[in-house]
């Protein structure tokens, strides 16, 4: 069987998923990746066959995304390029983690085109949504990568379709530490901004991940250095807390490491917005900004912040051995679902 995986590269999370779940796909026959987007920061340890520019939303510098940069760096003609030249027809199956590509191509062709990520738990009508109501937001993350069928990962889960996440197997075989220092991953804001607010509250020793410097350096309690898959993972594994955004596989992987949590979500961004819905509802500190308005909030959870308690098991194999049986033509006669699609 050809199957195509096809994997979102804007941020991190999507390609630390796929590091887990290429090699259960590889166990139903041949899989070729695609990979669409300009900022992620992990390599894949996986050949990928295209590596398509795609539709990235730029980080911003001050909490959000930056408008200007990702209308700058849009560049459609290639998307529809990409999109009309990828022959979805030559794969048996396609599997899409939020990748745009892909799914519109398999859209213009009436191929049938499986979801396994984030956001479709986040669209899940169970899934928790932030009280301020976004139809442009979500219309966006619904129409951004259309699929057929959907099958989702969340804090919790929310409804039958929807897992919980996959903890890559680096942080599963993680043994936590606390050496005491704080990780910062807050990627929507600039150095100069952490290290202003971070830098007052001088009882904690913080280490901060940058996607906006090449080089590390240290301010009084505060030492930045630029986003490292494996630096990052263990400053993680051996913190006393995790500061973030409102994103999805770094929390998930703070509140299995058994660290106290506290998030940022990103301005304007809707995605994110749901999950610090889904993380409040888990007694998750949230704050919306990083700013002055917050440092009390802040001061309280870094002196006296409480854990979590999740469970997480390893249901990597179990979601793609469903997934097969359901969609896999090798397994249509199994049970009639695989073939039946909707396109509306």
């Amino acid at each position: 069987m050809r199957i195509l995986f096809a994997i979102q590269g804007t941020g991190n999370g999507h390609l630390s998923r796929a590091r887990d779940v290429y090699p259960e796909l590889a166990r139903y026959g041949d899989v070729d990746v695609l990979i669409s987007g300009i900022q992620a920061d992990v390599a894949v340890p996986f050949p990928v066959k295209y590596k398509c520019y795609g539709l990235s939303f730029i980080f911003g510098k001050h909490g959000g995304v930056d408008i200007w940069q990702t209308a700058k760096k849009l560049n459609l003609f290639r998307l529809l390029r990409d999109i009309f030249r990828l022959k979805v027809r030559s794969y048996d199956l396609v599997i899409n983690d939020f990748e745009p590509v892909s799914a519109w191509a398999c859209r213009l062709r009436r191929v049938p085109c499986i979801s396994l990520s984030h956001q479709s738990a986040v669209l899940d009508k169970k899934a928790p949504a932030p009280d301020e109501s976004d139809w442009v937001g979500k219309l966006v993350l619904r129409r951004y990568a259309p699929v057929t069928a959907a099958y989702g990962f969340h804090f919790k889960s929310f409804s039958r379709n929807i897992y919980t996440p996959v903890i890559r197997r680096q942080v599963r075989d993680m043994q936590p530490t606390n050496e005491g220092h704080i990780t910062v991953y807050l990627p929507a804001y600039d150095d100069e901004t952490l290290v202003q607010h971070l830098s007052r509250f001088e009882d904690a020793q913080w280490q901060v991940f940058s996607k906006h410097n090449k080089e590390p350096f240290t301010h009084k309690n505060v030492a930045v250095q630029p986003i490292e898959n494996d630096a990052f993972i263990r400053s993680m594994a051996a913190s006393d807390g995790v500061l973030c955004g409102g994103g999805f596989e770094g929390p998930a992987e703070a509140l299995f490491l058994g660290k106290k949590l506290m998030v940022v979500p990103m301005t304007g961004q809707y995605e994110q917005q749901c999950n610090a819905a889904a993380l409040a509802n888990m007694s998750v500190p949230v704050i919306k900004s990083l700013s002055r308005k917050y440092y009390d909030r802040i001061n309280l959870w870094v002196k006296a912040g409480k854990r979590v308690t999740v469970n997480y098991p390893d249901q990597t194999a179990e979601i793609v051995d469903r997934l097969m049986r359901e969609h896999a033509p090798a397994f249509a006669g199994e049970n009639g679902r695989a073939g039946k699609v909707s396109f509306g």
